[in-house]
């Protein structure tokens, strides 16, 4: 019918022009009726005969058809008006649906957005004072609003918070990149590799040691369950290292760089897992699923991303940037830096998205490619020793984290990622929590799954106990390598406890990747029980509140002494910031004399 109205709309615009009255005289329909009605009874009559219905139906179709059609054209016989609209020529435009009027919001509606923002940044600035984990108080707000529990929030609003939500865990993980430190992540992937395998084998381990043979549940379902706790919330690990920014820069750590990159390695290896849990949905209606590339996809996706963006940067885009565009885009400052941030982020999260791995690797590759695109300054080249201090500053690009911090920061910290936290809230099933038999299921399998994490951070005093002290120290700086070099195994062991504490706590929580694992193995699968599915619940639920809590505290009394350790902040290596004269030395009158030449001519 939508069909038929449309070349009824036409033929009304065609006869319109010719007839200077929108209804009808005397009683007779007016020529825009007429040309409505015979395109819509043409229509009908290739409908009827394509169906074979045959002719006997066209009237009865035809005269319904005519009366509807005519309802919708102003003074047509079928409406109430009937005759001319006050002698005026009816556009055909009267015909389209009306506009959406616009209405102002409710009071009601704006009391409660007001103070769910309001509950959001207090919770979020008490959590943080009290615990060290102002990440709690969102998901606690987005408890009380959401549908766990009150329900004040309309569903559109909950969507549409969720979605907003996404958008400040990927501007988190996005951030981290920016700030990422590339020496430190290459120098310790390895350790990485060992800290993320441990943290993904053990959990699964210990879930069939509890749930398969403690608790009876089914070989499948301990599977899908102690995959959604085998993984890092990716958001809450950036979360924690920003929040302990006040004591140390944790993008300057050692430690913080093995964190980083085995919860980035974790949060591939969740999207695998979610993959292979939807699939299993699809094996139990009777499917064929290609098991093997749909696990091997993310992973040769994300190897992929990992070697061609740092060689494409290196090799073609920072030579790019910094020969003809850094220059030129320094006169525009942060304003070039966000429409490149905003073109490079989405590139990376759609290029993610469409070669099958996370978006949230996407969003930190994005980061890491932009801190390495500008060069760093040199003011001893020649060509800065000709121009002027004012020339020099105007020359100067700012920085990419920089720009960050000047116009995306405060709204991503205070609005988009309170919002998501408060999203992880929306999806927890607070009321199925509390029966019996699933509160001491939940309490003992999360003790045992915060153990399965705390477990990665032993990696870190194992790995100073094996390495030479030429190897322990290599990445401590110059300053400190004599003194750690010259100390015994026990006391490198001893220096390197807390550091490996920080790690384990860091990797507990689990957050929006176990929480998205276990509700695909519950609602598209038929293998995972409702007991199962609250067990992981409230593990997932409460490692997601204490291992922030205990990495907080950590912080709170040892954050000083870890930043200063050999795994503490590492300084930058002086190949990133340029030769210096001590390095190259020239007399100084040559060096004058050959400079005033240069400017001069």
């Amino acid at each position: 019918m939508s069909g038929l109205m449309d070349k009824a709309k036409e033929a009304m615009g065609k006869s319109s022009g010719g007839s200077s009255s929108g209804g009808s005289s005397g009683g007779q329909p007016s020529g825009m009726e007429q040309q409505a009605d015979k395109y819509a009874n043409q229509g009908i009559d290739k409908a009827t005969d394509a169906a074979g219905m045959g002719d006997k139906y066209d009237g009865k179709i035809d005269k319904v058809a005519d009366k509807q059609l005519n309802n919708k054209i102003p003074g047509g016989q079928g409406g109430s008006s009937g005759g001319q609209m006050g002698g005026q020529q009816v556009s055909p435009r009267l015909l389209l649906p009306p506009i959406q009027n616009l209405t102002s919001t409710t009071v009601i509606d704006l009391l409660i957005l007001i103070s769910f923002f309001a509950l959001l940044w207090l919770s979020q600035y008490l959590a943080a004072k009290v615990i060290r984990a102002g990440i709690l108080g969102p998901i606690i707000a987005g408890i009380i609003y959401g549908a766990p529990l009150a329900n004040i929030l309309p569903t559109e609003w909950q969507n549409t918070f969720l979605a907003l939500g996404y958008i400040g865990l990927i501007l988190l993980i996005f951030e981290g990149g920016l700030q990422a430190r590339l020496d430190l992540l290459q120098a310790n992937i390895l350790l990485s590799v060992c800290a993320a395998t441990t943290g993904i084998v053990f959990p699964i381990g210990l879930s069939f040691l509890l749930l398969y043979l403690g608790f009876g549940y089914g070989a499948v379902e301990t599977f899908i369950v102690g995959a959604a706790l085998s993984s890092t919330s990716l958001g809450t690990t950036f979360a924690v290292m920003s929040s302990a920014s006040e004591t140390i820069d944790f993008s300057q750590t050692r430690v913080g760089a093995v964190l980083v990159s085995a919860a980035l390695i974790d949060d591939v290896s969740g999207l695998v897992m979610s993959s292979v849990i939807q699939s299993l949905g699809s094996v139990s209606d009777g499917g064929s699923v290609n098991l093997g590339w749909l696990i091997s996809r993310p992973i040769v996706a994300s190897v992929a991303m990992t070697i061609v963006t740092p060689v494409l940067a290196k090799y073609v885009l920072a030579p790019v940037f910094r020969r003809f565009l850094q220059r030129r885009l320094a006169r525009y400052g942060h304003r070039s830096n966000i429409v490149l941030m905003i073109l490079v982020l989405c590139a990376f999260v759609s290029i993610a998205a469409y070669a099958g791995t996370s978006v949230l690797f996407g969003g930190f590759l994005a980061g890491v490619l932009l801190s390495y695109l500008p060069s760093t300054q040199n003011d001893n080249a020649p060509e800065k020793q000709c121009e002027s201090p004012e020339e020099q500053q105007e020359a100067e690009l700012p920085s990419f984290a920089e720009t960050f911090e000047h116009y995306v920061q405060d709204v991503q910290r205070y609005v988009l990622e309170p919002l998501f936290f408060a999203s992880i809230g929306f999806a927890i099933p607070f009321l199925d929590l509390w029966t019996g038999s699933a509160v001491w299921h939940g309490v003992v399998y999360t003790l045992l799954m915060i153990v399965a994490k705390l477990v990665v951070g032993v990696w870190i005093p194992l790995w100073a106990a094996l390495s030479p002290p030429s190897k322990a120290v290599e990445h401590g700086g110059e300053a400190r390598t004599s003194v750690a070099a010259s100390r015994t195994r026990n006391s490198r062991v001893k220096a390197a406890v807390s550091p490996g504490c920080l790690l384990g706590m860091a990797m507990v929580a689990r957050g929006e990747i176990g929480l998205l694992i276990i509700q695909i193995g519950f609602n598209s699968t038929t293998y995972l029980s409702q007991a199962a599915f609250v067990t992981g619940i409230w593990a997932i639920l409460l490692n997601t509140i204490i291992g922030p809590i205990a990495a907080g505290m950590l912080v709170k009394h040892r954050g000083k002494a870890i930043g200063d350790g050999v795994w503490g902040v590492i300084p930058v290596p002086k190949a990133h910031t340029g030769l210096t004269l001590a390095e190259h030395p020239v007399r100084g009158p040559d060096r004058t004399s050959n400079a005033e030449e240069r400017c001069s001519t």
